[in-house]
């Protein structure tokens, strides 16, 4: 039996400096995100500024205000990633229409998006935080999915459904992890948007899920209600 105790108490200790490993890098990863986000802030405040004064009618201008917007956007991702990470974030709930709200934030994203309000119901909940998960979940679907987009109300769950090739294996096994792009169809950076989509669904207490619908496609859903565990 010595022996047998032996090795269960090696591995043990194994199993114990991986976790270490592991919360260290996770620790160091989330100090990472929110000081490159920090500091490219400012150095990018500049350039939008700069980019304000080019001639309107040049070709470059219109390519360069382009590329910082989106540059800008991933920024401000990496910051509200940090400010989630840091667990500071609180929820204000209010009685929310959650249909007419799901409404007007999807007509609001200018996109081609099918919506369907099903019984909704007026939900206590932080109409900001549904609609920063609502306008992710539809852009994610937009740029990696195909049309039709549909997003589908019904009680106080919001399913947002496109009919591409579906969310690659290991955001399914996994979740969304941020940066992690994968050699899958659905190409780059399906990482930050669907990360600060998880990441306010948990400030909200709600239950944000990702699966592929029996006809094809990526189907994301957000209970705001969702059953205690």
């Amino acid at each position: 039996g010595g022996r047998a105790r032996d090795e269960i108490t090696e591995m043990s200790a194994a199993v114990d400096d991986m976790a270490g490993a592991l919360q260290r890098k996770l620790e160091n990863e989330r100090r990472f995100t929110a000081d490159v986000a920090h500091e490219l802030r400012t150095p990018l405040m500049g350039l939008v500024t700069a980019a304000g004064l080019l001639p309107d009618d040049d070709e470059a201008t219109g390519l360069v205000r382009d590329r910082l917007r989106a540059l800008n956007a991933l920024v401000e991702d990496l910051l509200e990633i940090s400010r989630l990470d840091a667990g500071a974030e609180r929820a204000r709930l209010d009685p929310v229409p959650l249909g007419e709200l799901v409404a007007d934030v999807v007509r609001r994203t200018g996109t081609d998006t099918r919506v369907a309000v099903g019984a909704a119901e007026v939900v206590e909940t932080d109409p900001r935080r549904v609609e920063r998960i609502v306008v992710n979940l539809v852009t994610n679907a937009h740029r990696h999915g195909a049309a039709p987009v549909e997003v589908t109300v019904t009680g106080a769950r919001i399913a947002v459904r496109d009919h591409g090739p579906g969310f690659p294996p290991d955001l399914l096994e996994r979740g969304p992890q941020r940066f992690r792009t994968g050699a899958s169809e659905r190409g780059r950076g399906h990482g930050l948007g669907l990360t600060v989509a998880q990441g306010q669904s948990e400030v909200l207490g709600a239950r944000l899920t990702f699966a592929n619908a029996p006809g094809g496609g990526a189907l994301a859903t957000l209970d705001l209600a969702p059953d205690p565990a």
